[in-house]
């Protein structure tokens, strides 16, 4: 059966996952091994602070497609994310979140959206969101604030859930963002400004069985914004 895409690399950021790392590790694996002719798999921990990075690294030992990649502290989402997008090799990179609250296989429909319309970043947007109500109506907030500055408009910054050209990352080539959630919308705001392809396409998401989400910790929050209006003072 011919592969869907020749070059895939695909990263997970991680903070704590050790209850759910390896079950999303087994489903990326599945996946990248049906859709891409050449593939890899970077585990980005994040200074976790339960056994992330020894199950990370007991994975990476049994499978030559995996690397870990390892911050000594906890830097944030953003700190993450920009590991996984400047270790990536490939000319195309996927990332979930490590959570399990996504089904990789639905990479399927990234690709096949990418090849069909051109996009240069094929982003998902949640079908609907397993996440209490308080986080669902700070996520309505941040994005309507983030429309209204820098006229972003789509319908999900931070979904979990993307595929990328690799010249995207290139042509932006600096990501400020670390501590905060702001790294998404830094990042679309970045390539919308150079004027990459966009295309939004709904995906699935699962309810979090294990372990506990930090997107809406108030430091979290407070650092997003003042990250927010730096990019906005620095655009203007």
């Amino acid at each position: 059966m011919a592969k869907l895409i020749k070059e895939l690399s695909v990263f997970l950021p991680c903070f704590n996952e050790g209850e759910n790392l390896e079950k999303t590790v087994k489903n990326v694996i599945e996946n990248a091994n049906r859709v891409a002719q050449k593939w890899e798999l970077l585990i980005v921990n994040d200074g976790s602070k339960d056994n992330t990075l020894a199950v990370a690294r007991k994975l990476a030992a049994k499978d030559t497609h995996l690397r870990v990649i390892d911050h000594p502290i906890n830097r944030g989402y953003g700190a993450a994310l920009k590991s996984g997008f400047y270790g990536a090799k490939y000319s195309w990179i996927a990332f979930i979140d490590a959570d399990g609250q996504f089904n990789f296989a639905e990479i399927d429909t990234l690709i096949d959206t990418q090849v069909r319309t051109g996009a240069d970043l094929v982003i998902g947007y949640y079908r609907k969101r397993r996440v209490a109500l308080r986080r669902k109506l700070n996520t309505y907030a941040w994005q309507l604030v983030v429309h209204l500055l820098f006229d972003l408009q789509v319908r999900d910054i931070d979904c979990g859930f993307k595929l990328i050209s690799k010249k995207v990352i290139d042509k932006i080539a600096r990501l400020e963002s670390e501590r905060g959630a702001f790294i998404s919308s830094e990042f679309l705001i970045k390539a919308k400004k150079h004027n990459f392809k966009i295309i939004e396409i709904p995906v699935t998401h699962y309810p979090r069985r294990l372990g506990e989400g930090t997107g809406s910790k108030l430091n979290v929050i407070i650092k997003s914004f003042v990250d927010l209006f730096r990019l906005w003072k620095k655009l203007r």
